[in-house]
């Protein structure tokens, strides 16, 4: 274990010396790309703070795993989600160059009917039933927002009437509440499923209130499902994802369920994810421990949004399960830390502080955003970005968005 404590600091180090050495190059490349000293002082904070975050603060040892991440990925793509909506709209495809044509097809079920929607009209009834106008949430629209996963630690705790005080809170495929409510609570804002759940979506929906649930689906709606909302009928609002990309990061329903909340909320709580480096084993707290089911990666990427003060970790499992982390990085550093790695990472418009420079593709909206009932944090949002409603571009080089601005 400490060797491999050891290799992930080395792995961290050695990873921000080629960052510095590759800033050089980069600043003698081209001078958009520049980098500034306060920048590259932000870069070495981000690392020092980093190594003092990652480690047990009773024991010294480290509680992170030896994944190898990249901090300044990490930094400019989150940073894009927060302005962003993860919410598929008929707007979003609109927009697309032959959006129908080239887009909207890959999100259903494709059939010898539907190729490319040729069959536009067939295509556009399919998607109707999860496809709003316009983004039904924006960004800071809730305060403080909980994502519950799935772990048998959470069997270990009585987090309930906790879970319960936050504004919204999230849950991933068919995690039941009932019988359950003292470690997981009873709230239940949305529901995030995956390909699985989305096709059992009327026993999904009975999980909660029925319709009081909203939920989220991460793949493609399919015929199966299509039919459920139909004829069962389901009462909750279901609504399609549309995620980040996230390049050499980790992967699955729990980061999407993040993405989401980080998109929509002002701070992000996780429980039910385990995060210790001696954790080997998946379990559920609802059944059986699951086989041949490895979520160490996610979980060391987790730890890595913690200490990057995106989300905090609660986890039974810590030496200290209360611990405060204490070397988050200032909003400064942030600011600072992204605009330097979209210039190395060569995103769209790197360095920018316009928060409408990364936009590749502008489409004028006749529509104006409602501000009343908003929360001030989220019509203030709403101010800073003109009215522009942001959607990041799927696998898009230099990570730019697609941008609908207000013509007021």
């Amino acid at each position: 274990m400490k060797l491999l404590q050891l290799a992930f600091i080395v792995a961290l180090a050695s990873g921000f010396a080629a960052i510095l050495i590759y800033i050089t190059g980069v600043s003698n490349l081209n001078g958009t790309f520049n980098i500034s000293d306060e920048e590259i002082e932000a870069l070495q904070s981000l690392q020092n703070g980093f190594e003092k975050c990652v480690k047990d603060p009773k024991t010294g040892n480290l509680e992170g795993l030896s994944f190898e991440f990249n901090l300044c990925e990490a930094v400019a793509t989150w940073e894009q989600v927060r302005n962003s909506t993860t919410i598929l709209t008929k707007e979003f495809i609109d927009a697309l160059p032959n959006g129908w044509e080239d887009y909207a097809w890959r999100r259903i079920n494709k059939g010898i009917h539907l190729n490319n929607c040729a069959n536009k009209t067939l295509c556009m009834e399919k998607l109707s039933l999860v496809l709003p106008e316009t983004p039904p949430y924006v960004p800071r629209q809730f305060g403080r927002c909980a994502v519950i996963g799935n772990s048998g630690d959470l069997l270990k705790t009585k987090f309930g009437k906790e879970i319960d005080s936050y504004d919204a809170v999230l849950r991933e495929n068919g995690a039941p509440i009932q019988n359950y409510t003292d470690h997981v609570g009873k709230k239940s804002t949305f529901r995030l499923l995956n390909r699985g759940s989305a096709k059992a979506l009327d026993k999904v929906a009975e999980l909660y209130e029925t319709g009081k649930e909203v939920l989220i689906v991460k793949t493609t709606i399919h015929d199966i499902m299509n039919k459920m909302i139909r004829e069962v009928p389901i009462l909750n609002p279901i609504y399609l994802m549309l995620g980040a990309s996230f390049g050499s990061a980790a992967k699955g329903t729990g980061l999407k369920a993040l993405e989401f909340a980080l998109s929509i909320c002002d701070t992000v709580d996780m429980y039910g994810f385990t995060v210790d480096p001696g954790y080997k084993e998946w379990t559920r707290y609802f059944s059986e421990s699951r086989q041949g089911h490895t979520p160490l990666q996610g979980r060391a990427y987790y730890q890595m949004m913690e200490c990057l003060g995106l989300i905090k970790i609660h986890s039974p499992m810590r030496a200290d399960p209360n611990r405060v982390v204490k070397w988050v990085p200032s909003r400064s550093t942030i600011t600072a830390t992204r605009l330097a790695s979209e210039k190395m990472l060569r995103r769209v418009a790197g360095g920018s502080d316009d928060p409408l420079a990364s936009c590749s593709i502008i489409k004028k909206k006749l529509h104006k955003s409602q501000f009343s009932g908003l929360r001030k944090a989220a019509v203030d949002h709403q101010k800073y970005v003109k009215e522009t409603t942001m959607y990041p571009l799927e696998h898009s080089l230099g990570h730019s968005q697609l941008c609908t601005v207000s013509n007021s």
